[in-house]
C-alpha cells in the first residue's frame, strides 16, 4: 500500500476547505480511476488526482481553477516618437 505524505494531505485539505458550502454541478471520473473532476455551480473546476513521482511514490494532486470575475479590458497604447 502506498502512503501519501502528511504535507500532501494538509495541502489538499486546505484547497478543499476553500470550497466548503458550494454546490457541485457535475462530476466525472477518468476511466483509469486516477482523476476526479468536479465542476461547481459558480464555474469553479476542481481536479483531484494521483500522480507518480520518478521514485514511484504516489502523490496526491489537487487543482482548483476559479473563473475570472473581473472582465475589465486592459488598453495599452503605443506611441511612435
Amino acid at each position: 500500500m502506498n502512503h501519501i505524505p502528511l504535507h500532501d494531505l494538509r495541502r489538499t485539505s486546505a484547497a478543499l476547505e476553500s470550497l466548503r458550502g458550494r454546490s457541485v454541478a457535475s462530476a466525472g471520473m477518468r476511466s483509469d480511476l486516477r482523476q476526479l473532476r468536479l465542476e461547481l455551480e459558480d464555474g469553479t473546476l476542481v481536479v483531484i488526482g494521483v500522480g507518480h513521482e520518478p521514485s514511484s511514490k504516489a502523490r496526491l494532486e489537487v487543482d482548483v481553477v476559479r473563473p475570472v470575475t473581473d472582465h475589465d479590458q486592459l488598453e495599452v497604447r503605443f506611441g511612435v516618437s
